[in-house]
């Protein structure tokens, strides 16, 4: 047991460390603020806790085996992160005609909250992904429902932490980042990598 245990959150933390859309994201808002960090990681956390129980049920098959209900979920994910680009690109045109230290308007913690949740629950890779890796981890003979639906718990926690640790650093970093230009700079390249990925997704057949 111990040792599935030890796999599974070295397996998290390999799935955390990769680059994504919520990396992204997550950077980007806690450059506005720790609170909006903090708030858009929970979001997506509960997105990744969501996707664990619906794969426990089994309805992430119905997924994966319907192309249409795939490919709506996909362009649906294609449309948020181009959302997301252009909010970021605009916020970068903004902090331009302001003045250093300014660090413009700080979203509501329910915008912050709303936006992590968002961009997890609206990616199919995601719910997918949860369904072909979570089983892995259950314990021979263990109650599959239960089991499942307490490694998506145990998962989501511990990208919590992880996250947190960005948000810590972004955070400690603030006296440069506040500049002006270097927020300005930070929100094109959030703003291009979210545009990127929004347009290589909806490509994806």
């Amino acid at each position: 047991m111990l040792s599935t245990l030890l796999a599974f959150l070295g397996a998290c933390t390999l799935i955390a460390a990769s680059p994504g859309p919520s990396t992204v994201l997550i950077i980007k808002q806690s450059l506005r603020s720790r609170r909006s960090g903090v708030l858009t990681v929970l979001g997506n956390e509960t997105g990744v806790f969501v996707w664990g129980v619906v794969a426990a049920f089994g309805l992430t098959a119905l997924l994966a085996a319907s192309e249409v209900a795939y490919d709506v979920m996909r362009i649906v994910g294609a449309v948020v992160l181009v959302g997301f680009g252009v909010q970021a690109l605009r916020q970068a045109r903004r902090t331009k005609e302001a003045p250093d230290g300014w660090e413009g308007a700080e979203k509501s913690g329910w915008a912050a909250y709303r936006g992590g949740l968002l961009l997890n629950l609206a990616n199919p890779k995601a719910a997918i992904f949860a369904m072909s890796f979570l089983p892995q981890f259950v314990p021979e003979g263990a109650p599959h429902l239960p089991a499942m639906v307490g490694l998506a718990a145990l998962w989501a926690v511990y990208e919590v932490g992880y996250y947190s640790l960005y948000v810590w650093f972004v955070g400690r970093m603030r006296t440069v980042l506040s500049r002006a230009g270097v927020r300005r700079r930070l929100e094109q390249v959030s703003g291009g990598v979210l545009l990127l990925l929004g347009v290589r997704l909806a490509l994806e057949s």
